[in-house]
């Protein structure tokens, strides 16, 4: 079994910030981009690095719609969001933001739907 080191205070809060940063661009409109002007998008998590180099940027879409275009969407104006959290949170590198999808929600959902089920809600009541 593998371990994940701890996080650091210091990478927690960066990671905020940047996810501030980013939520507040998106929700600005900041970016000319016609897929993200017409959709709502959640920055849920930023994990930075020990190094505080790389930042991996969970999102999601409003609904979970058109998940695929709205990453194609940040993926294409990576550079200039990263130009954006560069100059708005000081540190002495600028991240290189990574965009992946949230599949937490999709995870909660499906583990809910489980324990739904007649027969391990039947298990569950016995308890």
């Amino acid at each position: 079994m593998t371990t994940q080191p701890e996080k650091s205070v210091r990478t927690l809060r960066v990671g905020e910030q940047v996810r501030h940063v980013l939520s507040e661009i998106l929700q600005r409109g900041d970016v000319h981009d016609d897929t993200l002007a017409s959709h709502l998008v959640s920055i849920t998590e930023v994990r930075m690095s020990p190094d505080l180099r790389h930042a991996t940027v969970f999102v999601k879409p409003l609904l979970g719609r058109d998940e695929e275009a709205v990453l194609k969407a940040l993926r294409t104006n990576t550079a200039y969001l990263q130009r954006e959290v560069a100059t708005r949170v000081k540190m002495k590198y600028a991240a290189r933001l990574k965009f992946l999808a949230d599949e937490s929600f999709d995870e909660g959902s499906h583990i809910d739907a489980l324990l739904r089920r007649p027969e391990v809600a039947r298990d569950l009541d016995g308890e």
